[in-house]
């Protein structure tokens, strides 16, 4: 226990540094930055929602600067093609005169991707990414190239254009742990970002973890966060409430939903409770941390019907109702024991 809670304050020390860090070219959107390195320390995806002007790209950018990590940004275009992502094969020739074949590796061989504007591709390109955000690897011809380690997508989507658009699949929304919506800022953070923004040149971030230290977060969050009993009890019933044909769903749930959420939903429930712990100092996950992330883990993976919508409820409205009829008082009695 000693050696976890050594562990927790450096980490303790080394997220304060990162959000002073982030503070200095961000203005406000501390949920969302939480939410982004809660992903990043439990290898997960993100999936940035929000109008154009919220910095979602330079916030991404931000944090690839405050870490070790190699980067890269690819520009979704309707033209864009899968191999502009993953690598083509080209034919050379060498000093003997011999001809074959080799890899030219794409963009997506980095540690961190920016994947902006991913709904302006058409689902043929989308689709270039599945392989690599799911095995974490890349198949060309008959040879598979493993990416680096650690590796993590962070798209951004615009949700008011339409046109030209094309949406994710169901299957590639499910690869991204998060869903983070990026709101307008408060007036005193606008009167901030009018005051500060565009004065001299860029400023200099510091690097604060390297690639091995990213790992190790990663393993540790992973491996020694405790998830009791109840916890766990707890996220199985709340996942499972998500699905109309479900004997546990609720009748709001039967009446405003297509169809919930599967069992990776849980998974990311687990382990984005166990990220917000540990960024808060704690070996053990508690109710408040499930919570904290089962709209950024449901919002994508339930799908409200015309109902939902004649009554104006969004996939964010019924998850809410849901958190407040499924309860942690009807959990087992929770259990400190490893």
């Amino acid at each position: 226990m000693a050696t976890s809670e050594k562990f927790l304050a450096e980490f303790g020390q080394k997220r304060q540094e990162m959000t002073r860090q982030l503070k200095e070219v961000i203005v406000g959107q501390a949920d969302v930055i939480e939410q982004i390195l809660a992903a990043i320390f439990t290898r997960g995806h993100c999936l940035l929602i929000g109008v154009p002007g919220l910095a979602k790209t330079l916030m991404v950018s931000s944090i690839s600067r405050i870490l070790d990590v190699s980067f890269k940004r690819i520009q979704f275009t309707p033209d864009l093609m899968p191999s502009d992502i993953t690598g083509t094969t080209v034919l050379e020739e060498s000093e003997t005169g011999r001809r074959e074949f080799r890899f030219v590796r794409g963009p997506v061989f980095a540690n961190i991707i920016l994947a902006d504007e991913i709904n302006r591709t058409p689902p043929k390109t989308q689709a270039a990414l599945l392989q690599a955000m799911q095995e974490r690897e890349v198949t060309a011809g008959q040879e598979t190239y493993a990416l680096p380690n650690p590796f993590f997508v962070i798209a951004t989507q615009n949700p008011i254009e339409q046109e030209g658009t094309y949406p994710l699949p169901e299957a590639q929304l499910d690869r991204f742990m998060f869903t983070i919506k990026v709101e307008y800022p408060s007036f005193d953070e606008e009167k901030q970002i009018l005051a500060t923004t565009g004065k001299g040149e860029a400023k200099e971030l510091a690097k604060v973890l390297s690639t091995v230290n990213i790992v190790n977060i990663q393993k540790f969050i992973l491996d020694k966060v405790f998830v009791g009993d109840s916890m766990l009890d707890y996220i199985a019933r709340l996942v499972r409430a998500t699905r109309p044909r479900d004997p546990s769903a609720p009748e709001f749930i039967r009446k405003m939903v297509d169809y919930g959420a599967g069992p990776r939903a849980g998974l990311f429930l687990r382990d984005g409770a166990k990220a917000m712990a540990a960024l808060n100092g704690r070996i053990d996950v508690t109710f408040e941390d499930v919570k904290k992330v089962a709209i950024p883990v449901l919002r994508h993976r339930v799908a409200t019907n015309f109902q939902a919508q004649a009554e104006g409820k969004s996939s964010e409205d019924v998850i809410e109702q849901l958190l407040k009829t499924i309860t942690e008082k009807d959990a087992p009695k929770y259990q400190k024991s490893r």
